[in-house]
C-alpha cells in the first residue's frame, strides 16, 4: 500500500503556495532575502516556480555584511543561482559595527535596515520551524515577555512611508530537515556560512547544544513551542486593536507599526512608573490599565478664592469645578457661604475623614485605596477652609463640613 505522506517537494511548494493563495501579489514587485544558505535556495526556487500562478515580479536581494573572508564567494554564489533561474538580484553591501547587544545583533539590524530601504512591495524571509522555535526559546531564557514569546510574525510590516513594505515569512510551518530534503530532490547547492559553528552566537548554541538535548526528551519541542508563539502572537494581535482603539477613541493619531510595537513592549512591561508620549500626549500605566495625562507635567498653578459659586474655572488644570445645591449632601450650606475657602494643590501631610465610622487618614492611603494613580494626585483641585482639608476630588468631604440630614449643602464636583 502506497504511503499517503507527500515527498518533501510537494510540501514545501504546498505550504508556500497555500500561505500566498491569501496574499493578493498580482502585479506586485516581490523581493527574496536571498542568503545562500538553503532555506533562502529552496524558498526563492519555489517562488519562481510559483511567480506565474500568482502573477508577481520576482527578484532577489543579497546582503554582503563583510565579515567572513568567504562574503565575496556568497556573493558570486548568489549571481550565479539567480542568474540560472532567471531572476534579477540585487547585492547591497552593509557595513557592520558591533553594538551594545553584539556582532549578532549589529548584523541582524544591518541586514533589516538594506531590507527595509529596498525597492520592493514585499520582502519574503526564509524563517522556518526550528528558526521560530529556536527563536522563542531564546526570547524566554532572556527573560522576554508576551511579545517575546510570540516569536516571528508570519506577516508584519517594514520601512515606514512610501518605503513601507509588507515582510512575510512563508515558510514558518516547514522544519528545516524538510526544507533540506526539498534541496537535495531538485539537487539545488547552498553555501554554509562557516559562522554557523560558533557556539560564542546564542543560536548557535541553542541550536548545536540545547535542540538535541531537548530532542531526546520532548521530540516536538519545536513544533510545541511554534505553537505557543502561535497563540502569544494572538494575544498580542488583541493587544494591538486594544492600543490602538484606545488612541482613536482619544482623539490620537495611529502611530507607525514600529511605534505601536514599541509602546506595546513598555506597556506590558514590569515596570510600574510607564510612561509613553504620543502625538502630543502622554500616557502612563497604572494598575494594568493605559490612562491618558492631560496636562503638561509642570502646569503652572495659582490658588483661587471660592465664595460660594456654582461653577469655577481652573485653567491651569483645564477643567472646571460645580457646585451643585443639595439636601442632606455636600458641604454645608451655612460654612460654604459664610466661610473663606480656597481652591489648592497638595502640598503633603494633609489628612481626610470623609467617613465619620473612620479614622483621619492620610491622602496617600486615601488616593491608593481609591485607585487614583500617583500623577494625578499632585494635580488635582482640592478645597481648603483656612488649613482645614475640606474635599477632594474622588475622596469626598470631610466630616466636619458635610450637611446634616435635611440641611441644604452643595456637591462639589471635577470636570475636566
Amino acid at each position: 500500500m502506497a504511503s499517503s505522506k507527500k515527498p518533501p517537494s510537494d510540501n514545501c511548494a504546498a505550504a508556500v503556495s497555500g500561505f500566498l493563495e491569501s496574499i493578493e501579489l498580482k502585479g506586485q514587485r516581490v523581493a527574496v532575502g536571498l542568503s545562500g544558505g538553503a532555506d533562502s535556495v529552496v524558498l526563492l526556487h519555489v517562488l519562481k516556480a510559483l511567480q506565474r500562478r500568482h502573477g508577481f515580479k520576482l527578484r532577489a536581494l543579497h546582503v554582503h555584511h563583510g565579515l567572513s573572508s568567504n562574503a565575496d564567494a556568497w556573493a558570486k554564489f548568489c549571481r550565479t543561482y539567480c542568474r540560472a533561474l532567471g531572476v534579477p538580484l540585487a547585492v547591497r553591501r552593509v557595513k557592520v559595527s558591533r553594538g551594545k547587544e553584539g556582532l549578532e545583533a549589529a548584523a541582524r539590524d544591518a541586514r533589516y535596515a538594506a531590507f527595509a530601504g529596498f525597492p520592493a512591495d514585499c520582502l519574503l524571509l526564509a524563517h522556518h520551524l526550528d528558526d521560530q522555535a529556536e527563536t522563542v526559546l531564546m526570547n524566554l531564557l532572556r527573560g522576554a515577555g508576551a511579545r517575546g514569546a510570540s516569536g516571528m510574525p508570519a506577516r508584519s510590516t517594514l520601512g515606514a512611508g512610501k518605503a513601507r513594505k509588507r515582510l512575510l515569512r512563508p515558510m514558518l510551518e516547514l522544519s528545516r530537515k524538510e526544507i533540506q530534503a526539498y534541496a537535495r530532490g531538485q539537487r539545488l547547492e547552498w553555501i554554509d556560512d562557516e559562522s554557523n559553528a560558533d557556539e560564542t552566537f546564542a543560536r548557535n548554541f541553542v541550536r548545536r547544544r540545547l535542540g538535541p538535548l531537548l530532542e531526546e526528551r520532548f521530540p516536538r519541542w519545536r513544533e510545541n513551542l511554534a505553537r505557543a508563539a502561535r497563540l502569544f502572537a494572538k494575544r498580542e494581535l488583541g493587544a494591538d486593536r486594544l492600543l490602538r482603539g484606545f488612541l482613536a477613541a482619544q482623539g490620537l493619531r495611529a502611530p507607525s507599526e514600529a511605534k505601536l510595537v514599541e509602546m506595546l513592549k513598555q506597556f506590558t512591561s514590569e515596570g510600574t512608573r510607564t510612561l509613553v508620549e504620543h502625538d502630543g500626549a502622554r500616557l502612563r500605566k497604572y494598575r494594568g490599565k493605559v490612562l491618558l495625562d492631560v496636562l503638561p507635567p509642570d502646569a503652572p498653578f495659582s490658588p483661587l478664592r471660592w465664595q460660594g459659586e456654582r461653577r469655577v474655572r481652573v485653567p491651569s488644570l483645564k477643567g472646571e469645578l460645580f457646585f451643585k445645591r443639595a439636601r442632606g449632601r455636600g458641604i454645608a450650606f451655612d460654612s460654604a457661604t459664610k466661610k473663606p475657602f480656597t481652591i489648592r494643590l497638595r502640598a503633603g501631610g494633609e489628612r481626610l475623614q470623609p467617613d465619620a465610622r473612620r479614622p483621619r487618614r492620610t491622602l496617600k492611603n486615601l488616593f491608593q485605596e481609591a485607585g487614583v494613580p500617583s500623577w494625578e494626585r499632585e494635580r488635582l483641585p482640592m478645597l481648603f477652609c483656612g488649613d482645614d482639608l475640606v474635599w477632594v476630588p474622588g475622596l469626598g468631604i470631610d466630616v466636619r463640613y458635610q450637611a446634616q440630614e435635611k440641611a441644604q449643602g452643595l456637591v462639589p464636583e471635577w470636570r475636566r
